[in-house]
Parts: C-alpha cells; sequence; structure tokens
C-alpha cells in the first residue's frame, strides 16, 4: 500500500493509454455536453474544431479514469479530493485519439486538524499520442497517513 510517506515532491509519474472513439465521444455528449460540434461530424467540421472533438468535460473524466487506474494498480491509500484548479482544456481531443497522463506532485503536509490524513497539491498534464498537451488541472488529494 502506498501511503502519505511514500509520495515523492517533484517526481513524473507517467501513465494511462486511452483510446479515444467516435461512438464514445457522441455517447457522453448526448448525456453531458449535447453541442453539435461533439455529436455531429457535419455540424462540426463547420466550427473552428474541424471535425468531432470531445467535450472537456469528457477529456477530465478519461483522465479521472486513467488516473484512478493508476492509483488502484499501485495501492494507493487514497482518501478523495476536496477539489481542483485551474482546469485548462489546451488542445482538442479527436476520435482515433491516443492519450496519456503525466502526474507531479508539488508540495505535500500533514493535515493539521486530522493527523491521520495527508494533503498533497499536484499537477497533472493530458496528453495525446503527438505528445501535445491538450488539457493541465491541478489537484488536491487526501492520503491516508501510515502513521508513526
Amino acid at each position: 500500500m502506498l501511503y502519505y510517506e511514500d509520495i515523492q515532491i517533484d517526481v513524473v509519474q507517467k501513465y494511462g493509454s486511452y483510446e479515444v472513439t467516435k461512438d464514445e465521444v457522441i455517447e457522453f455528449a448526448s448525456k453531458y455536453d449535447p453541442q453539435p460540434f461533439h455529436l455531429d461530424e457535419e455540424a462540426a467540421a463547420k466550427t473552428h474544431f474541424g471535425r468531432l472533438s470531445a467535450s472537456g468535460w469528457h477529456s477530465a473524466a478519461m483522465m479521472m479514469r486513467m488516473m484512478v487506474d493508476q492509483m488502484n494498480a499501485n495501492k494507493q491509500a487514497g482518501l478523495g479530493s476536496p477539489g481542483v484548479e485551474n482546469l485548462r482544456w489546451l488542445k482538442p481531443v479527436y476520435p482515433g485519439d491516443t492519450l496519456r497522463c503525466e502526474h507531479v506532485t508539488l508540495e505535500k503536509r500533514r493535515s493539521e486538524s486530522r493527523p491521520e490524513m495527508g494533503i498533497m497539491k499536484g499537477k497533472i498534464t493530458v496528453l495525446n499520442q503527438h505528445d501535445e498537451k491538450v488539457m493541465t488541472m491541478e489537484s488536491t488529494g487526501l492520503i491516508e497517513v501510515r502513521g508513526d
């Protein structure tokens, strides 16, 4: 199990591989972001996207899936997150793209009010198969402390 004490500052973790499909882009958009450029190839071709593109919220959901898969694979003692900051969609994500993540912990500290819990701040970068940054996000994560 990976605990607070095991987390290292400024170490880049690379993980994930998520293939974006047309069907999934349309399904997600139909439920959560039904804008024409996420739903219809013809309509999308007439926009600045030039073709069907994934919702930014879909990109965030795909990143979350890769991140949770990584935490589960490492058996991390995660306790959730109180939030994110500076979420940026830098480039469109298209069907056929393959996404991956890079994560770096920027700082960590023990909670003063709950010393059994650690608080970490990190930055996640999502890249496509061309190593182009498509999304960045800063997050705060909570993790169990192994203890003394």
